[in-house]
């Protein structure tokens, strides 16, 4: 493809949002922009979410993993839907009970407003630290794939994107992006579904034959059980899992603003037991995608893409849709699927960022009628400038650093973790002026403890078990500062 049939694709499918943007945004009031008038079919919002819950990391990376671990996050993804029960029976009650606009309202009323002020920042640093990453991911590949040949600096590509995304959730927020989510998924997967089908054609394989091949079979070990040390072992992904999915999606503004825009509880239920049902199938086939890229790249000698002297697994997607002739519809519907991981994600962030800064930092709620709708405009607006200031930002450090950095929004949700399974597990009071000590001691412990040098953990490798370790020093240092409810 041309870039200028690139530009016009990103335009047509910019457009379509647009369109969504306006049929669904004509009433901009605060209460369709947070709370979508709590109308959202929920078997739109399951679906949406799928989208949402993958985000360009995946889209990107998750296929690029085969290379170091072959199916081992399947391991991760069997925990997520342990820990979508526990959304669906313990936390999405309570969300309703309260009857709440943000989450972290409940720490509020549980212990006190430090308590969920701490909640709550904690919530926008990992978001902010994550959905930009995300954006920083898709963006780089964008660059790599049309703009950088059209002389585009990097910058100016952030800034469009996040221009385009402010456009279309400006006005129906939340109910807007319950569409434009659905749309995105259904883009994602059909993406992955052309790509499949496309390399197993190249590849002489039907869907069976290629299940059932050597090649893939050397590629797809999914359980692994016998070193401890490593990332991969199976009790680290599964139970980390577990806890990956109650933080970043039961205790995440973003992803639970969705569900709380359902019409009632039993609705919000049957939309997180089907998202969780289908997350299963739907990483399994990105993964089984994965795969393919990795045999097709060695039996056709093609070298895995380079970039500042790093080997990046997560541009081998891009590099066979793109540039190995495997036909248009690939090319078309790789890129679309790419928009759409990017801007899935990026695109509730920016939604979820406004209304937790203006709902638990701003009190919009309790402001005059009058006010509320410009404020919410501008902290729109200033979310949007933050986000791209960020994304800059990323891209001007070390690749390892940016690394490091996403791994830090995860240890940011241990706090969340803590606190949440404090008010609902126990009755206790807690000293609420102390609990962000509290917090930030948890964090620091806990990188401490995951940057121990060998000499010490010997060959022990920490993976997603970092939230689950977090969550529990958080909660013993709760227990310090409670005392028994009067």
């Amino acid at each position: 493809m041309t870039a200028t049939q690139i530009l016009l694709l990103i335009s047509g499918y910019f457009g379509l949002l647009i369109i969504i943007s306006y049929l669904t945004g004509k009433d901009d009031s605060n209460d369709v922009f947070f709370k979508a008038k709590k109308q959202s079919p929920w078997y739109l919002v399951a679906f949406g979410m799928i989208g949402a819950s993958l985000s360009g990391v995946t889209f990107i990376s998750v296929p690029g993993m085969i290379g170091g671990q072959q199916f081992a996050y399947m391991q991760g993804v069997f925990g997520f839907f342990v820990g979508y029960l526990f959304i669906i029976f313990i936390l999405l009650p309570l969300y309703y009970k309260l009857n709440v606009t943000s989450i972290y309202q409940y720490l509020e009323q549980r212990f006190g407003i430090v308590s969920y002020k701490t909640g709550a920042f904690f919530f926008l640093l990992s978001r902010v630290t994550g959905a930009s990453f995300r954006l920083y991911l898709v963006a780089l590949s964008m660059q790599y794939i049309v703009f950088e040949k059209l002389g585009v600096p990097f910058w100016l590509t952030v800034v469009i994107s996040i221009l385009l995304i402010w456009l279309y959730t400006n006005r129906g927020g939340i109910k807007t992006i319950i569409w434009t989510d659905t749309l995105q998924t259904l883009a994602m997967l059909v993406s992955v579904g052309v790509g499949i089908y496309l390399i197993n054609q190249k590849l002489d394989f039907t869907v069976i034959s290629m299940l059932k091949s050597e090649a893939f079979s050397a590629k797809s070990q999914i359980f692994f059980f016998d070193d401890p040390n490593t990332t991969t072992y199976f009790w680290k992904y599964f139970i980390g899992g577990i806890f990956i999915a109650i933080a970043m999606t039961g205790l995440d503004q973003d992803m639970m603003q969705k569900n709380l825009t359902c019409k009632n509880k039993k609705d919000a239920q049957k939309n997180m037991f089907t998202m969780a049902t289908l997350v299963i199938v739907v990483n399994f086939a990105f993964l089984s995608l994965g795969a393919l890229l990795f045999i097709y790249a060695d039996k056709f000698n093609l070298q895995i893409p380079v970039v500042n002297n790093i080997t990046r697994t997560d541009l081998l997607f891009p590099e066979i849709a793109m540039n190995q002739g495997l036909g248009g519809a690939l090319s078309i519907t790789f890129l679309i699927g790419l928009i759409a991981a990017a801007y899935s994600s990026a695109d509730s962030a920016l939604t979820s960022l406004t209304t937790s800064f203006s709902v638990d930092f701003l009190n919009i709620e309790k402001r005059p009628e009058a006010e509320q709708k410009p404020l919410r405009k501008k902290v729109h607006i200033g979310v949007s400038l933050l986000l791209i200031m960020v994304v800059i930002i990323f891209n001007n450090l070390e690749g390892n650093v940016v690394s490091n950095l996403f791994k830090f929004a995860t240890y940011t949700y241990g706090p969340l973790l803590g606190l949440f399974a404090f008010g609902i597990l126990t009755k206790r009071e807690i000293k609420d002026k102390n609990a962000w000590i509290v917090a930030l001691l948890s964090i620091t412990l806990s990188l401490i403890i995951t940057s121990l040098p060998e000499s010490i953990i010997g060959a022990y490798k920490f993976h997603w078990e970092i939230l689950p370790l977090n969550g529990i020093i958080t909660y013993l240092g709760l227990i310090l500062i409670s005392r028994k409810k009067h």
